[in-house]
């Protein structure tokens, strides 16, 4: 067995190996103590090692897959032709709300030609949303229209908005669009303490009563706000999380909290080539190491630390060594690690093996014409699988097809399949146990069954050039279904105790990726870039050298709604309803 040791740098520095095993370090020691192995190169990964390796620690990234996680480019093996490179496939599309603000922080800071923002300036608007209905109803205006901010200041001003002019009358009945709007407003006039209480214990299902409502309000207030805007299943996600989301793209959509950004943009490239290498290449010029093909299979523990961290490599398997250690890896590849021995140190890491993972891939069709849906991202929120979809090359800078595949597909329609578990329109079967043949020819025809008669273009089977799967789908013969090697977090309801800090319990593992706890509070890279800043600043502080910490953001807080919030902390705290809920 290989061992990236540490004994030679503790020789090096004058410090006796033995030291390893003191309690806390005097401030001359703990200045040496600055090795720090980030275990996973996602987005938490990568942002823990940029705020790290600027505050002068020494980082090394190990990552079994590639580096980008669920954000990178997926180049489609064996398209490139002519000197052009493959055709872009990803594991779903990235979209980067206005209330972000992690991620845009991180991405002005790294270079990209001469733009004076870097690679921020490379996400553009994507303005005007779809929202297609099956049987050619044409939704466009669902959540598409801009409130003024004065829409959002009272609870009146915000039930007119709602029933008037954002889903009354084109979906629901007015009755059913205005009990919607009160419920809108009996959780945006809650209390952080009946949020984190009584609806971190509801679902957004029964928080709008749903069971009691049409079909069709079902199908918008209660799976609209959830599968098409969040990838969140309405039946067990937590009001608190579903109605934070609400809450904050209805504020980005009306201007306040985002910075000056727009409520909604993209990338004008492939992730990677116009955000994730530049990324790379900036880390590597400050000194980030990076290891690949490495998969951590266990932790060491001993006298309340971790003595190393065991990994398989192509080369062989390796025990890994440094002063800290941040795990950065999603919480399904997490739990398995968490022995006995672990546990005994950190018993409350029990609580991630209750966290539940569920599916969110994407797949590319590459169309031979370009199709002119929206400039914007598409929900159909009819179709069974819960699909979401963006054509590409219309906020591209380069020539689609001049750059990438054989020089005959000249867009690509980016999709994400949100249900993976619901019976499809052609074969009867879930996306889980379709084929990918199945998964492409039912894909595309429930995406004809929102778009015909709209008016708007069809996709006719003739513009399909080609197409491609997440790979991290994989498909068993034998089972008749299919793997997810890169499944996503689900917020469900009660989860937020089981979420941990980032810091462990055990003193020199630190915690980073979508599951932890965080103020975006949803499984996006986002949050995940929150938590990778969270555990810098938690080494930084650990290891007692100074410096500034890394910024964490807030979500805005309407300060037009402060007041009821008073009211309501009050009414909880005597175990009354909130004001507006009435029933």
């Amino acid at each position: 067995m290989g061992t990236l040791s540490r004994r030679t740098v503790l020789r090096g520095s004058g410090i006796a190996a033995g030291a390893v095993a003191l309690g806390p370090l005097a401030p001359a020691f703990a200045a040496q103590r600055r090795r720090v192995a980030v275990l996973g190169g996602g987005m938490a990964g990568l942002a823990a090692a940029h705020e790290l390796i600027e505050r002068g620690f020494e980082v090394t990234v190990y990552e079994r897959k590639a580096l980008g996680g669920k954000a990178r480019s997926i180049p489609v093996p064996g398209t490139a032709r002519g000197g052009r490179r493959p055709l872009p496939g990803e594991h779903g599309f990235r979209f980067f709300p206005g209330f972000y603000h992690h991620i845009p922080d991180t991405m002005a800071r790294i270079p990209f030609g001469t733009n004076e923002n870097g690679v921020l300036d490379n996400l553009v608007n994507a303005p005007i949303p779809l929202f297609p209905r099956s049987g050619g109803r044409d939704d466009q205006n669902l959540f598409g229209l801009i409130p003024d901010p004065r829409h959002l200041a009272t609870p009146d001003a915000l039930k007119r908005f709602i029933t008037n002019e954002l889903i009354g009358g084109q979906m629901v009945s007015p009755d059913e669009a205005a009990y919607f709007a009160s419920r809108v407003v009996v959780f945006l006039s809650s209390c952080d303490e009946r949020r984190f209480g009584q609806w971190e214990q509801t679902s957004w299902w029964d928080f709008v009563r749903a069971e009691q409502r049409s079909a069709e309000y079902q199908t918008v207030a209660a799976r609209g706000l959830t599968r098409a805007l969040v990838a969140a299943k309405e039946e067990i996600a937590s009001t608190r999380t579903i109605g934070n989301m609400a809450e904050a793209f209805l504020y980005a959509i009306a201007g306040r909290g985002t910075q000056g950004r727009h409520a909604d943009q993209v990338l004008n490239g492939p992730t990677n080539e116009v955000w994730i290498n530049p990324w790379l290449t900036l880390l590597r010029k400050k000194g980030v190491r990076f290891r690949t093909g490495t998969a951590i299979v266990g932790l060491d523990v001993a006298n309340g630390r971790i003595i190393g961290a065991r990994a398989t490599t192509p080369s062989g398997p390796v025990t890994i060594e440094a002063d800290w250690f941040v795990s950065a890896m999603p919480v399904e590849k997490v739990t398995p690690l968490l022995s006995s021995r672990v546990l005994r140190a950190a018993p409350k890491l029990e609580g991630l093996k209750d966290l539940v993972v569920d599916w969110m891939n994407g797949i590319q069709f590459y169309l031979k014409r370009p199709v002119n849906l929206t400039p914007g991202h598409v929900a159909f929120l009819d179709s069974p699988w819960s699909l979401t979809c963006l054509t590409q090359a219309q906020f591209w800078t380069n020539d689609f097809a001049a750059t990438y595949g054989d020089g005959n597909a000249v867009d690509c329609l980016s999709v994400d399949v949100s249900d993976w578990t619901t019976p499809g329109i052609l074969f009867g079967k879930p996306a889980n146990r379709c084929t990918k043949a199945e998964v492409r020819a039912e894909v595309w025809a429930q995406m004809k069954a929102s778009l015909e008669d709209t008016g708007r273009s069809v996709l006719p089977d003739d513009v399909l050039h080609s197409f491609f799967l997440d790979p991290a789908i994989q498909w068993d013969p034998t089972s008749r279904r299919n793997s997810n090697d890169e499944p996503l977090l689900i917020n469900t309801v009660d989860s937020w105790k089981l979420r941990p800090t980032t810091r462990s319990g055990i003193a020199n593992l630190f915690l980073a990726g979508d599951f932890c706890r965080t103020n975006v509070d949803l499984a996006t890279m986002e949050g995940a870039n929150e938590s990778g800043r969270q555990a810098a600043n938690a080494i930084l502080d650990e290891a007692g050298v100074g410096g500034a910490p890394a910024a964490i953001y807030e979500l805005h807080r309407p300060p037009e709604w402060e007041a009821l919030k008073l009211v309501d902390k009050q009414l909880y705290r005597l175990g009354l309803k909130n004001t507006f809920d009435v029933g």
